[in-house]
């Protein structure tokens, strides 16, 4: 496929694999708020038998190259798991995705977005959802407010460019995910301090830090927790076993046991708040690199990371709980515990809750309450095949 002198081709072979991983530090060689992640790590996510969301997912990546350079990328793809959700909660039978998409001008960006929607139609897809790299659990949704302070901990990063690029490819915004930021060294208002000592005084209640020597049962804890609590969420899609394990895996370096809590009423798990130092302020200054000393640094910060930013990745209270005043209480007390610890023994300054989707009313009441800002907002876009 052509347009004027850009040529969009199927990645083939190793060279061009490598060529698709490096493209973001030419694009972003001049952008003070890109942060590089681990090359190796991208390799992973990339590759089948690596990345277990290939288990279930058929994909496609795509170059662009005007007159020999590459200029672009994209990766088509669509996760089987998704088409079995239900088309009201924004997956379904039909849904293809796009994601990993760079681009130096307008022009590149549309033959790109051309070249995966021909793709996912040739593959049945009726609509496209995007961009989603690649699973809606790793970087959903493309960047359009806060463009100017780095990213967290897997969260993404793009171009402000690549708005108008996109809109002007025909596709309308269906969901907005914010961050919300907040300065975790100031104790929260007097209400919520008092909903906190309340729940201490409650004998049914029992707050927890995870076990990190029984790392597997914790994390089925979770994940249990979990795809109860967002089983009805827009975009959600199942995660499997083996997602879990290479989850978990790449987390572990990362995973401390105060940062980590799970609520208990009765005896029973019913919520749970993750919390991760940002090994972004670790990565940043390696350049996608390990070696030859980078790996050396990254050890020494996970001995004991001194951070500014905590990230809250995922919270989750099960369904039973979720309208009454219980599941603010115990989120409430998982989020004092963790910014006390974030604070004493990590010496964080500031924490970023989120992704939250923009009209998860429980989310957004919690975030408002502990007085915290939407400081980035990311877009995920639809449009019919």
């Amino acid at each position: 496929m052509a347009s004027s002198d850009i040529t969009i081709s199927p990645v083939a072979g190793k060279a061009d694999l490598k060529a698709f991983v490096e493209l973001p530090w030419t694009i972003y060689k001049e952008d003070p708020a890109w942060v590089p992640q681990l090359k190796d790590e991208i390799y992973g996510l990339l590759t089948p038998g690596k990345n277990p969301f290939h288990e279930h997912a058929e994909h496609q990546y795509f170059l662009a190259r005007r007159g020999g350079e590459v200029v672009g990328r994209i990766s088509a793809h669509y996760d089987k798991l998704a088409l079995t959700m239900p088309p009201e909660q924004g997956m379904g039978p039909g849904t293809g995705n796009w994601g990993l998409f760079e681009a130096k001008d307008g022009e590149v960006a549309a033959a790109l977005i051309a070249a995966a929607e021909d793709w996912l139609r040739a593959q049945g897809m009726t609509q496209v959802l995007g961009p989603i790299s690649l699973s809606i659990w790793e970087e959903p949704g493309l960047l359009v407010k806060g463009h100017d302070h780095s990213p967290t901990v897997m969260m993404g990063h793009n171009s402000a460019a690549y708005q108008p690029w996109i809109e002007a490819a025909g596709y309308d915004p269906v969901k907005t995910l914010n961050t919300y930021e907040l300065d975790i060294t100031k104790d929260f208002p007097p209400l919520i301090q008092r909903i906190v000592q309340s729940g201490e005084k409650n004998p049914r209640i029992n707050i927890r830090k995870v076990d990190k020597s029984k790392f597997d049962r914790e994390a089925a804890i979770i994940l249990a927790i979990l795809n109860d609590a967002w089983g009805n969420n827009w975009g959600f899609v199942p995660i499997t076993d083996s997602e879990v394990a290479f989850t978990g895996k790449k987390l572990k370096p990362i995973v401390f046991e105060e940062l980590i809590r799970i609520a208990e009423l009765d005896g029973e798990p019913v919520a749970f708040m993750m919390t991760l130092p940002d090994l972004n302020e670790a990565l940043k200054p390696l350049n996608g690199n390990l070696f030859p000393f980078g790996w050396i640094k990254l050890l020494w910060w996970l001995r004991k990371p001194k951070v500014k930013t905590m990230r809250v990745p995922l919270m989750g209270v099960v369904k039973s709980l979720q309208a009454s005043r219980m599941a603010s209480q115990l989120a409430f007390m998982m989020i004092e515990y963790i910014r006390r610890d974030s604070v004493a023994k990590y010496g964080a300054t500031r924490g970023e809750i989120g992704w939250v989707l923009d009209d998860n009313q429980g989310m957004n009441a919690i975030a408002d309450a502990i007085e915290s800002k939407v400081n980035k907002s990311y877009v995920i876009y639809r449009k019919g095949l």
